[in-house]
């Protein structure tokens, strides 16, 4: 029982000593002093400061979201070296810490969008000290310390209208424009109040702020905003405040010639039912209507108006309503103006609601990127495009896409005739339609979802011809080979066609093959339909794209050849066309040119020539002999073709044979002697492509078999190359 015991003090001591080593350092003070000057007012720590949820803060009022202050500060020991400021997503430091002649550090710091970040840090760092050894003679592992500086920007923003008519009317909304010096600023809850004298909504509409009011009753009175900051202020107490100064508006409200009864509806369809069976509708009670009796709804208070709707009354209600039963026979929206309830032509009172179709969508386009509005509603897995929805009431719809997400947008076009949506279908889609809805109603509308096919650069594509792959798009213009051609291997980097986002999807690609001899004449001629290349497992639609159609591994030209590339003889031309397929695409797609020519630099033939006009000058001998007949040589030659030329010929040439001197006498001189002899010859041969016939200039020697003698020859001919 004591070895145990003994045993756990030590093995405590062993994990404390660890705890120890590897604890981080608690929170250092490393400043003396910090400060943040902005305009002309400074905020220095410890001075300008408030408590936020049980932290201080330092705080500092600002004008602009991207406000830029300078920053001083003093580090704990005078003189020390200035901690490290962390970088942070909320302020950018323009520039490097200077320090001053008074021992603080300069520096100018720029913050961004400090109405949307309610808080800000400034977290300071410095090496620690070295750390001592513990107990076991192990150093302890080096910390940084840091001081964090809570920030809290503050901003006061004052509101304004400009009103020019001060005059109401009970029943009509108008519409007010708001000013403020900081419109992010101002809380916008979109919402009407109720149950007070005028009743109002601040809304942000076409890039500023409105307030729509509502007069209820008769009188002046003044109408008094309360509205809310994003960023707080100090009041006079010191405490934080979101509450804006109140704008205080004085209006005089006045009673229309006729009541205005409210509706409890603002909103009625107009369809068939409407007509025929009508719809119950709630209406305050105009205390002369009488019960069980039609009123006719004109859009005019003069007589003769075309028939808006009727109105039966029914009942009367405890709320000091009537219900009655509305047949609706033309469209109105508020907008338009007042409603009158008329008995006969007689008008008795005033109302006003919308009365518009159903939502109905009569078309649908898509706008693709990069391309124009149409009807092709064929979409790809992570596309993001524009769909317009063109028909009746679209405001009143609640649309949305099953499979696809909306996307905020800055669209402007949102009106009852078109709506236009950002949609985006997930990467990962498995539908291939995407169905409009209108709430939990089918439209009958759809975008149809398809894999994306579109013509990627052929840069995945490479040619192996002997020499090791190469891009195709790199192979431009004639490729001269100089050894045999074994085979034309095509790969496909498979890996290379579909990016996260960028989608290329299935490539279609066709293939005409032409061989050709060095004097252009047709060998071979073969067409590969089609060969369909599918994206390889980086793309994030693989498992979509796999099919029996798809080129699996590479693809080898002696496949379809008749005649194969290694029996070629030398400046053949191998011209592979390949291009994608435009039946498949909606565009031409790419298409690349690749010429393979079989190089070589030297040319054996056997040539026969007749030289005549020969000077020749035989051992021993001291002057030339002059013409005397027609020379015959026969001569296995070789001809130098020029470097970076196809098929082009040097015009010298370099051969060794036989030669009968005078082998044809055309001389009056029987003295002539005939012999054979061996000899070495170069000639000078005009440069023409295939000629058969040609004239040379020859310089050469040799042995004379009958004389036994060495010679040397110069002088033209005629060549015949077999």
């Amino acid at each position: 029982m004591q070895k145990k015991y003994w045993f756990l003090v030590v093995l405590g001591l062993f994990y404390s000593g660890v705890a120890r080593a590897q604890a981080p350092a608690a929170p250092a003070q490393l400043l003396r002093s910090l400060s943040l000057t902005l305009d002309t007012v400074q905020y220095r720590l410890g001075e300008q400061m408030t408590t936020v949820a049980g932290a201080p803060r330092l705080y500092f009022y600002y004008h602009q979201d991207d406000q830029a202050a300078e920053l001083r500060l003093a580090p704990v020991q005078p003189g020390g070296r200035a901690p490290r400021l962390l970088p942070s997503a909320d302020y950018v430091l323009q520039d490097t810490l200077v320090a001053g002649a008074d021992g603080e550090y300069r520096g100018t710091l720029r913050f961004h969008n400090l109405t949307g970040v309610p808080f800000v840090r400034l977290v300071f760092v410095q090496p620690a000290p070295a750390a001592p050894a513990d107990s076991a003679g192990r150093a302890l592992k080096a910390t940084l310390r840091q001081q964090v500086v809570e920030l809290l920007p503050l901003t006061r923003t004052t509101l304004d209208a400009r009103v020019l008519d001060s005059e109401l009317f009970v029943g009509e909304e108008k519409v007010i424009e708001i000013l403020t010096d900081n419109q992010a600023n101002v809380r916008v809850p979109n919402e009407w109040t109720r149950g007070q004298d005028i009743d109002y909504r601040l809304a942000r509409e076409q890039g500023g702020l409105r307030l729509h009011v509502l007069p209820n009753t008769l009188g002046v009175h003044t109408l008094t905003l309360k509205a809310l900051a994003e960023r707080p202020h100090l009041d006079a107490a010191g405490r934080l405040s979101y509450q804006l100064p109140p704008l205080r508006l004085a209006f005089d409200v006045r009673a229309s010639r006729l009541r205005f009864l409210t509706p409890e509806r603002k909103t009625v369809d107009y369809d068939e039912d409407g007509r025929t069976r009508g719809t119950e509708f709630v209406l305050d009670n105009g205390h002369a209507f009488e019960l069980r009796r039609t009123y006719r709804i004109e859009a005019q208070q003069e007589a003769g108006g075309a028939l808006v709707a009727e109105l039966f009354t029914r009942t009367y209600l405890s709320n000091d309503r009537v219900l009655c039963q509305l047949r609706v026979y033309n469209t109105h929206r508020q907008s338009d103006g007042y409603l009158y309830i008329k008995d006969g032509d007689v008008a008795r009172f005033i109302t006003n609601f919308d009365i518009t179709p159903r939502p109905r969508i009569a078309a649908l386009s898509v706008l693709h990127r990069g391309g124009d509005w149409g009807p092709n509603t064929t979409i790809n897995p992570g596309e993001t495009v524009d769909v317009r929805l063109e028909g009746e009431s679209l405001l009143k719809g609640r649309y949305h896409f099953d499979g696809a997400t909306i996307v905020p947008s800055d669209s402007s076009t949102r009106s009852e005739k078109a709506v236009i949506y950002r949609v985006q279908v997930p990467l990962s889609s498995v539908r291939k339609r995407i169905e409009i809805f209108n709430g939990n109603a089918t439209t009958g509308f759809s975008l149809q979802v398809k894999e994306a096919q579109r013509p990627h650069p052929l840069n995945f594509v490479q040619v192996n011809y002997g020499d090791g792959p190469h891009p195709a798009t790199q192979l431009n213009g004639p490729t001269l080979y100089d050894k045999t051609i074994p085979d034309v291997v095509f790969s496909f980097n498979t890996n290379a066609i579909d990016e996260a986002g960028n989608l290329y999807g299935r490539q279609y690609l066709t293939m005409d093959v032409r061989t050709v001899d060095e004097k252009g004449n047709l060998i071979d001629q073969r067409t590969v339909e089609q060969l369909v290349i599918c994206p390889g497992e980086a793309s994030p639609r693989y498992a979509y794209y796999q099919g029996n159609e798809c080129q699996v591994g590479n693809f080898s030209l002696n496949s379809i050849l008749g005649r194969k590339t290694y029996d070629l003889d030398a400046w053949y031309r191998i011209t592979i066309t390949l291009r994608h397929d435009a039946r498949q695409y909606g565009t031409k797609g790419y298409s690349q040119q690749i010429e393979l020519v079989l190089r070589r630099h030297l040319n054996f033939d056997i040539s026969v020539s007749f030289p005549a006009g020969l000077l020749t000058k035989y051992q021993g001998e001291s002057t030339y002999n002059s013409f005397g007949g027609i020379s015959l040589a026969t001569l296995a030659q070789l001809s130098f073709y020029a470097p970076d030329r196809i098929n082009k010929l040097r015009p010298y040439r370099i051969g060794a044979g036989f030669v009968a001197l005078n082998a044809f006498n055309l001389s009056n001189n029987s003295d002539v002697q005939r012999d054979l002899g061996l000899v070495v010859l170069g000639s000078v041969v005009p440069v023409r492509t295939g000629a058969r016939l040609t004239f040379p200039l020859y310089l050469g020697g040799g042995y004379l078999l009958t004389k036994g003698k060495p010679f040397l020859l110069f002088g033209p001919g005629i060549g015949v190359t077999l």
